[in-house]
This record gives C-alpha cells, sequence and structure tokens, in this order.
C-alpha cells in the first residue's frame, strides 16, 4: 500500500497540470479505499496485539493517511459488531437518507422525503458518490462534539492531511483542474467503498429481538464469493460472516475458517448465506425497493 501510494504521488506530480490527472484521481481513490482495508484490519487488532501500537497505526493510516477519523471509526465500528442489522443499536442502519425499515419509510414526512424513499433502490448507487464525503463530515462532527479519545490529536491529523493534499493539488493543478480532481477522487473513493461494505449485511435480516452470539452474527451477515480477484478488491471483508464471527483473525485466514464454519452451521441448521457478488448488489436493491414501495402502497390502495 505504501508502495502504491507512493506511486500515485510520483505519477501525480510527473503527470502536472493535465486533464489526464483525472485518471491519477481515480486510481489514488483506490488505494485510499485499500488503505481503509488495512485500517480496518489494524482496528480489530489483526495486525497488532499491543492496542497502543494498534492504535498508533491506525490514526497513522485513517487520520493522516486518508483523511478519516479512525477514533470516530472505531466507536461506531464496535456498536455495529455487537448488534449487527438491530434496529435499534447497530449505527449502520439508523435514520438517514436510506430508509432501511418499513418503520423508517413510514415515518418520512413531506412529499420529497417520500418520495426520495420510494425511489431509493434506484438512487442507491448514485448516492455512494457522495460517502466518502459523508464518512468524512461524521468523523469531524464526531471530533467537534468530543466523542473520541484525544480529539485534538486526531484533529491535528485531519488537518495535516488535508494541508498536505491541498497544496499539492493547487500548486500542480490550476483551480478547475484541482476541483475535479478533488470530486472524482471523493466520487471514485465513495463508491468503491460503498460497494465494499454494502454487500456485508445491506438487505439480510434485520432484527429486533435477542438471540444468542452465534445466530446474531451469521443470521444477519452474507459472505460473496468471487474467488482471488474479489477477496482482494473487497479487502477480505467478502468474507463477513467469519469476520463477525472471529473480528480479530487476520484476513487472509478467514477463508481457511469458511469451510469449518460452514459445517458447523450446517450441523446445526443455522442459515449461512453465501453468494456471487452481483447477486449480492441485486438482493440490496430488491430489499431497498420492497422497503421503498411499502410507501406507495397506500397511495396505490386508495386509487
Amino acid at each position: 500500500m505504501l508502495g502504491l501510494f507512493a506511486a500515485a504521488g510520483v505519477t501525480f506530480f510527473g503527470v502536472g497540470d493535465s486533464w489526464w490527472q483525472l485518471l491519477v484521481a481515480a486510481g489514488l481513490a483506490v488505494v485510499f479505499a485499500q488503505i481503509a482495508f488495512l485500517a480496518h484490519d489494524v482496528g480489530h487488532q489483526q495486525v497488532f496485539a499491543s492496542k497502543r501500537r494498534a492504535r498508533l497505526v491506525g490514526l497513522a493510516l485513517g487520520n493522516l493517511g486518508i483523511g478519516l477519523s479512525y477514533g470516530w471509526w472505531i466507536g461506531k465500528h464496535t456498536r455495529h459488531h455487537a448488534n449487527p442489522n438491530h434496529v435499534d443499536d447497530d449505527p449502520d442502519i439508523g435514520v438517514g437518507g436510506i430508509a432501511w425499515t418499513k418503520h423508517q419509510a413510514s415515518q418520512r414526512r413531506g412529499i420529497a422525503s417520500r418520495t426520495f424513499a420510494s425511489w431509493q433502490a434506484f438512487l442507491f448507487f448514485p448516492l455512494l458518490l457522495l460517502e466518502g464525503l459523508a464518512l468524512f463530515g461524521s468523523g469531524i462532527r464526531a471530533l467537534w462534539r468530543g466523542e473520541v479519545k484525544r480529539p485534538g490529536v486526531e484533529m491535528f491529523l485531519l488537518a495535516v492531511h488535508a494541508t498536505g493534499c491541498l497544496s499539492a493539488l493547487f500548486l500542480v493543478l490550476s483551480p478547475g483542474k484541482a476541483l475535479a480532481f478533488f470530486a472524482v477522487n471523493q466520487a471514485v473513493f465513495g463508491f468503491y467503498m460503498g460497494c465494499s461494505f454494502a454487500p456485508n449485511h445491506k438487505g439480510m435480516p434485520l432484527l429486533e429481538e435477542r438471540l444468542d452470539f452465534v445466530r446474531k452474527q451469521v443470521l444477519t451477515s452474507r459472505n460473496v464469493r468471487g474467488g482471488w480477484f474479489v477477496d482482494h478488491a473487497l479487502g477480505g471483508l467478502n468474507y463477513q460472516i467469519e469476520h463477525h464471527l472471529f473480528p480479530s483473525m487476520p484476513m487472509p485466514n478467514l477463508r481457511r475458517a469458511k469451510p469449518l464454519v460452514q459445517a458447523f452451521c450446517r450441523e446445526r441448521g443455522i442459515a449461512y448465506h453465501d453468494t456471487g457478488l452481483i447477486r449480492s448488489y441485486r438482493e440490496i436493491l430488491a430489499y431497498l425497493h420492497e422497503t421503498g414501495a411499502s410507501i406507495r402502497a397506500p397511495q396505490r390502495a386508495l386509487s
């Protein structure tokens, strides 16, 4: 990752003030996403046994490397792992732009909000273009509110990242190209991140009751098969079931644990969902369409 990051920097300064830089922006976004996957592994202590060392490297990768608050993400992600897809406790399915439950859809007020939710399946992928900015904004809000440990350190590292990136952009590129570079970079980064994380749980059963640990983790998670390419493209997160059962297990070992977990679930009659990448997106969109259709249904009934 460090080699790819350095190569992107050399390419950026070598290309100079050119519209070809938009390709560099897209490539750098992919590198940023891969660094985010690595920060995720570090945060789960898959890399270092020492919590202090993991935190230092996590801050370097997250705040300084890609401009996202590592402390904010750790808190949010810990709550998610404790209660995945639980309607009251999982922050990843909280109230927001997308209505993840029919109850959330029914609470929409105003024509614009209800129309948006009713067509959310068609808007899902375009919205992912804004996911990078949303992650950045959420981290800044958490730091401003003092919701993370050592907010001063994190804010300083984010400022160093932002200053370095913006200085490089406006020193090398004209203002228009610099803004276009930033827009493409953030759009590709957000889209890549969203496409990588969405198959993990979106469209899987939502929980309201309390289950035992194994069922809570397995029933709400989706594995994505696809071999070497998918393993690397999704940062190993395609073994989501095994990851949720053994969050500190290093990602390269999850594929080895998969057949053991499958056999365990089969013996106990626990549904183990394993599908292809394209199929996973189809399942997500079908779920979003069904949830959004619950808003249109009363209107059709009246007509």
